[in-house]
């Protein structure tokens, strides 16, 4: 059974940091392409950063410059540093893991984790 647990959110000030965590079990991790997306209130879900088994990275270009993906394969985790928040980084962000060469956004969700940046 695949699972996905993320962790990190809050409340942050802009301009202030979070770090956001997604546990994963149930799959061969190491070999999965781990993604971070997010979904603000009334918008569609949108990719905000993916990293490849090989550890190669790709970044929506709003966040690029600011946020950092990266994967822990001993500890079957993805990470994803987010600097410099800004307001319109609210939302609920959700972790996807999927075989390569599939579809974006196909494969398994985590439950998700609100960020909320708001001074």
């Amino acid at each position: 059974q695949v699972q996905l647990v993320e962790s990190g959110g809050g409340l942050v000030q802009p301009g202030g940091s979070l770090r956001l965590s997604c546990a994963a079990s149930g799959i061969i991790f190491n070999i999965m392409v781990m993604s971070w997306y997010r979904q603000a209130p009334g918008e569609q879900r949108v990719l905000v950063a993916t990293i490849t088994s090989g550890g190669s990275t790709n970044y929506a270009d709003s966040v690029k410059g600011r946020f950092t993906i990266s994967r822990d394969n001993a500890k079957n985790t993805t990470y994803l540093q987010m600097n410099s928040l800004k307001p319109e980084d609210t939302a609920v962000y959700y972790c996807n893991a999927r075989p390569p060469f599939s579809p974006a956004g196909s494969g398994s969700w985590g439950q998700g984790t609100q960020v909320t940046v708001s001074s």
